[in-house]
């Protein structure tokens, strides 16, 4: 165990966890939601700290993040948790079963990425927020190997974990749905605003891009597409938006996959609001995996998958068609 961060001691030996929005009043022994965070003698501990419970080396596509180091590798790795309980989480096994993973130091993922040629880490497959202890040492020494860091997270953070949050580099959230009731009942949280709320803050920070699981039955209506994509356009029209096709797991078996036109009109809409970069995921070979011009329409990046398959930006990521500046990060514009 190693003591958490971010908690304050509370009346009659409990401990106020602040990591994400439950905010959770931890009694001696007990734990918070994501139970991975114990109340011990009055003092809050991470139970998950230095054991992953899954470790690949990605594409950064496959997070997804198609504007934020094109082509790269990725050191990914999770540990035991989530603060959320989603019907259909695809990772269930690793995020809502027991506690558990192979002991893999902080020190070993930098050393690990770096032999493995990888350009960063990634805190993904779980929600990074609940391993956060281990997470946020594991980026500054990343940080000192020119590593990039990027998390991965369904955005339930709270704002002072955000302000720790020094060494990440890029975030990938999930924007799930517009909806609270929606939130409460397949996720299990309350008060999706504060979703929003991370979304503004870590744009504010630095890279974003946001998913949205297209869920059918429950936000593959025109009007949960506008809504999420008017968000997104509203803060910034560079923000990436991903519109992920769904797949029947864990409790939401009886729910059917996402039909590729769902998916496309939800693009055409958001493209309509004025999201520039707006995608299809989870259907391979599908051109709305592509990276367009907005300028002119031009493909300028071609993606099979997590495959990029043609490059056509220079080193200053202008459209070599029609000159206009194509919103991408990589070493040419972002110090490692």
């Amino acid at each position: 165990m190693k003591e958490a961060v971010l908690w304050n001691a509370a009346e009659g030996g409990k401990a106020r966890c602040r990591l994400c929005n439950h905010r959770c009043l931890v009694p001696d022994n007990g734990v918070g939601v994501c139970r991975v965070r114990k109340n011990v003698g009055g003092r809050l501990y991470s139970l998950n700290y230095g054991k992953a419970v899954s470790v690949a080396v990605d594409p950064v596509e496959k997070k997804p993040f198609f504007h934020w180091f094109p082509g790269t590798r990725v050191y990914s790795f999770a540990a035991a948790g989530c603060n959320f309980k989603c019907e259909g989480c695809q990772n269930w096994q690793i995020s809502q079963g027991e506690i558990a993973g192979e002991e893999l130091p902080p020190e070993e993922i930098a050393g690990e990425a770096v032999r493995a040629q990888a350009r960063g880490v990634a805190y993904t497959y779980t929600e990074p927020t609940v391993f956060f202890e281990y997470a946020t040492d594991t980026a500054k020494l990343a940080k000192k190997k020119h590593l990039y860091n990027v998390f991965v997270t369904n955005g339930y953070m709270t704002p002072e974990a955000i302000r720790e949050m020094g060494d990440i580099d890029a975030s990938r959230i999930d924007l799930k749905f517009m909806d609270e009731r929606l939130y409460a009942t397949y996720c299990r949280a309350k008060g999706y605003e504060h979703v929003l709320e991370s979304i503004r803050l870590l744009h504010g920070k630095g890279h974003v891009e946001v998913v949205n699981l297209v869920i059918p039955t429950l936000n593959d209506g025109e009007d949960s597409f506008r809504a999420v994509a008017r968000f997104v356009a509203d803060l910034d029209a560079d923000i990436p938006l991903h519109f992920i096709a769904f797949y029947p797991a864990n409790r939401a078996t009886g729910i059917p996959p996402t039909g590729v036109k769902s998916l496309e009109r939800a693009r055409q809409i958001a493209m309509g609001e004025g999201v520039r970069y707006a995608y299809v995921g989870n259907v391979p070979g599908h051109p709305g995996e592509n990276t367009y011009c907005p300028g002119c329409g031009e493909p300028v990046i071609e993606r099979y998958g997590f495959l990029v398959t043609a490059y056509r930006l220079g080193r200053d990521h202008r459209c070599p068609k029609c000159g206009f500046l194509v919103k991408i990060w990589d070493d040419s514009n972002y110090r490692l």
